[in-house]
């Protein structure tokens, strides 16, 4: 499948064109990076990389691109001739997908001409942020479920076909267990599941009948939906009997609520199922659960064992988008990079320069402490005191230097257009994720009020900011 490279903001194209009539098209590098964690919390998950690469490697302009953009009178034909031609012939330098990422810090790296950088910068951010959002929350849902399973549901409330698809991909990376899209099941490989609506029960002359039914025709797995009519009453004895039919023949069924009070309800089936022997029958619920909810209920001590989470998963919830910025860290003069920076008068704004990487610094115990972000030249050897500088407040500094390990976090992932390594299983990446997650504190992941990781600058990077804010400020 190839990718159009329309699917970009105007202003990218119009800004080649401005570079190439005026014979500006140095080699350049640039930063992806974020300001802020998105929920309040203390981490987010890099997701997306795959897909990003994938589309970059096979963008292109088709003649249909090529005629729409002269019908809009803006481009001379110069340009669209080059557009023609045009395969992104840069590298891309990233942390692996899946990493545990924090503000300030580059997490992706584009090495190309400026043209070539400039084009691909909306489809970066999109690819990038859209699905970072949703891996993050999913990995605070599940966090918040502790041995429970997630079920993603959000298929019918995601931002059109292309939205459902990379929010179910993401919502498995970040750690649902299974979605409810079929496609994504198809396209991805991620587990599918699911149970029935309403609409079945209500289709048959009786709740007991329509329980029979579709229990004879998936046995192996039957989610039988008990709040359609009374869930204390006929839902859950007609779940019963079922699940004594089943347990007869070696089966086991589960039950699902979506509606009423969730921790009363759990609780009260539980006992009900456990007093007539059906103790494998497990609850799911289901119902706008978030992970403020599910806390709650789990701390509160509601008997459930798998959440279906739909619209808060798959859209953000709260967070109407992650907030990574795309920003010019380098250009080539004279055969040398030169750092550049973005100065404001907001210090949060304003962009550390230079081409970095970020080392993440770990205790004996395998803990991560720290990341500090420095310039690609410096050498970072082990086993020495490193000072930690603020990236806003250079006096508010650390001197870290009894640790253990220093990882190096930016890897080429592309080079001269073309992807060094093929996408990784979805179910590598999961793993991924939930092995990086258990180097850090549950004092980073706790749901509400997380410690504040720290992201810092080293001395050399420090004392080049400094020195270009004198001058621009």
């Amino acid at each position: 499948m190839k990718y159009s490279g329309l699917f970009t903001d105007l202003y990218e194209l119009t800004m080649m064109q401005g570079y190439m009539l005026q014979d500006t098209n140095e080699e350049v590098v640039f930063d992806m990076f974020f300001r802020r964690q998105p929920f309040s919390g203390g981490y987010s998950i890099f997701t997306g990389l795959y897909d990003l690469l994938d589309k970059i490697e096979k963008m292109f302009f088709s003649a249909d691109d090529i005629e729409y953009l002269r019908s809009l009178k803006i481009f001379k034909e110069e340009f669209l001739n080059y557009l023609k031609e045009f395969r992104f012939s840069g590298s891309v330098y990233a942390m692996d997908e899946g990493s545990v990422i924090f503000p300030n810090e580059p997490i992706l790296r584009i090495h190309s001409t400026l043209m070539e950088a400039q084009l691909i910068e909306s489809l970066i951010l999109n690819t990038i942020n859209f699905q970072t959002l949703i891996a993050t929350k999913a990995s605070r849902v599940s966090y918040a479920t502790g041995d429970g399973t997630l079920l993603e549901f959000g298929l019918r409330r995601a931002q059109g076909f292309d939205g459902a698809l990379s929010a179910s991909r993401a919502a498995f990376i970040g750690g649902a267990d299974a979605t409810s899209n079929t496609l994504a099941g198809k396209v991805y490989g991620i587990p599918v599941r699911g149970s029935m609506a309403h609409s079945w029960i209500m289709a048959f002359d009786s709740e007991l009948e329509s329980f029979r039914k579709f229990t004879e025709l998936y046995p192996d797995c039957t989610i039988l939906l008990i709040d359609t009519f009374d869930t204390l009453g006929s839902g859950i004895e007609n779940a019963i009997i079922v699940g004594l039919e089943q347990k007869k023949k070696g089966k086991s069924i589960s039950i699902r609520l979506d509606s009423g009070d969730l921790f009363y309800l759990s609780r009260e089936i539980r006992k009900r199922l456990d007093k007539v022997g059906l103790e494998n029958v497990k609850i799911v619920v289901s119902n706008d659960l978030n992970e403020e909810i599910i806390h709650q209920l789990i701390t509160d001590g509601a008997k459930i064992d798998m959440w279906g989470v739909g619209t808060h998963l798959v859209t953000g919830g709260t967070e109407a988008a992650f907030g990574g910025v795309y920003k010019l860290a380098a250009k080539k003069i004279n055969n040398k990079f030169i750092p550049t920076i973005k100065v404001s008068n907001n210090a949060v704004k304003t962009t550390n320069p230079g081409i970095k990487q970020v080392y993440r610094f770990y205790n004996k115990e395998g803990g991560a402490i720290a990341d500090l972000v420095a310039l690609q030249e410096e050498i970072i050897p082990e086993k020495r005191p490193y000072t930690f500088y603020h990236p806003m407040y250079f006096h508010d500094k650390f001197t870290l230097s009894d640790y253990g390990r220093v990882k190096p976090m930016l890897s080429i992932k592309m080079k001269d257009g073309i992807r060094i390594q093929k996408a990784a299983p979805i179910i590598d990446l999961q793993k991924n994720v939930k092995n990086n997650l258990k180097c850090f504190d549950t004092s980073y992941k706790r749901i509400i009020n997380p410690h504040i990781y720290k992201v810092s600058l080293s001395e050399k990077l420090k004392s080049l900011k400094a020195e270009l804010l004198d001058v621009y400020k």
